[in-house]
């Protein structure tokens, strides 16, 4: 990969390239070994946790990322709690999380499931570039997974200035046997660039996450690209010249390679994913080898799409000054997120 010009921490430089290498040797160990059988069913989520940050600001250095941490180890140990409570509902084989604070809060979040919930969950995490904020992605899984790793620009796409890198972003190769054969799912974890007026800079993003989505659907990949897109579009039709147009591959002469939009099959007034703004920023797409049905072998298909809101709101009810409200209301009566998880479930056919 070509590397380019980007803003990073000094400090965490180091420990940075140390997990560069650990996905390196991670993707050179397991291509020799067998897939995991192939489960009957798949669940794949998303979910921005909202400043998953624990109450210890040592490791953090942005004035920003300091003051979003935890209150006290007792009210990061109640959030934890609640978010492990939401995740063991719902139970998703996959789960790409945004706005984490490190490899750290996610292996606490791990513990706690397996402590109190009997549910094993490992994860996939590379420190991004987001200096300012210091949020990060990953994913949880339960299986599949053979590689995970970044991407930035070449130089080339760089001086063009059609692209902007994407800070926060994280691939997954997952893989499953089915019937004596390899099934490839290649997963794309994105944070884009936030605020309505932020459109151009998201849509350089989007070609750039399209572009390197690209050669996995023409090698005939199950594809999923999921995350906080920050979008302002709404499902279904995407403007054209648009962020979502760009992701779903519209501007591409081929129409067997685009995306299919999952919120297709949420009900139009369930379609919300933000607890504070009607939006519908997070989203998963979907290539169309999980949405049509193979009539010679057998396949994941695409059966639902469900916004989770039910997992994030406590209490009395939606918290109507969540903003300004989330660090000094009870922790029993705070929302988990300003954001509900959306989960796909794909049945084997």
């Amino acid at each position: 990969m070509t590397r380019v010009c980007h803003p990073t921490r000094r400090s965490r430089t180091g420990r940075h390239l140390a997990a560069l290498l650990i996905a390196a040797v991670l993707s050179v160990t397991t291509s020799s070994l067998r897939a995991d059988p192939g489960p009957e069913v798949l669940t794949i989520a998303t979910w921005n946790l909202e400043w998953f940050y624990d109450a210890y600001p040592g490791d953090n250095f942005s004035d920003l990322s300091k003051e979003q941490s935890s209150q006290s180890q007792e009210r990061w140990e109640a959030i934890r709690s609640g978010v492990a409570d939401a995740i063991a509902k719902m139970q998703p084989t996959i789960l790409a999380v945004q706005e984490v604070e490190n490899r750290k809060v996610l292996l606490e979040l791990t513990k706690e499931l397996k402590d109190r919930h009997r549910l094993g969950y490992r994860v996939a995490f590379i420190e991004g570039f987001d200096s300012a904020t210091e949020q990060d992605v990953a994913f949880l899984y339960r299986g599949g997974l053979v590689e995970f790793s970044r991407r930035e620009q070449t130089k080339e796409q760089f001086d063009s200035q059609d692209f902007y890198n994407l800070s926060k972003h994280l691939f997954g190769k997952f893989q499953w046997q089915v019937d004596g054969r390899t099934e490839t799912f290649t997963l794309l974890n994105v944070h884009f660039r936030a605020k309505a007026e932020e459109s151009a800079i998201r849509l350089r993003q989007s070609r750039l996450a399209r572009t390197w989505l690209q050669p996995h659907l023409d090698q005939g990949e199950h594809v999923i690209f999921l995350g906080d897109t920050n979008i302002e579009e709404p499902c279904c039709e995407p403007q054209p010249g648009g962020e979502m147009a760009m992701l779903v591959g519209r501007g591409t002469e081929a129409g067997s390679d685009d995306l299919v939009d999952s919120h297709q099959k949420v009900p139009p007034e369930k379609r919300r994913t933000h607890l504070v703004l009607d939006k519908q920023y997070d989203r998963i797409l979907l290539s169309q080898s999980l949405v049509q049905d193979q009539p010679d072998r057998r396949n994941w298909v695409w059966e639902s799409t469900e916004v989770r809101g039910d997992v994030v709101v406590r209490g009395a009810g939606p918290d109507e000054d969540h903003w300004n409200q989330r660090t000094t209301i009870s922790v029993e009566e705070l929302d988990l997120s300003d954001h509900y998880p959306v989960m796909v479930t794909l049945r084997l056919k």
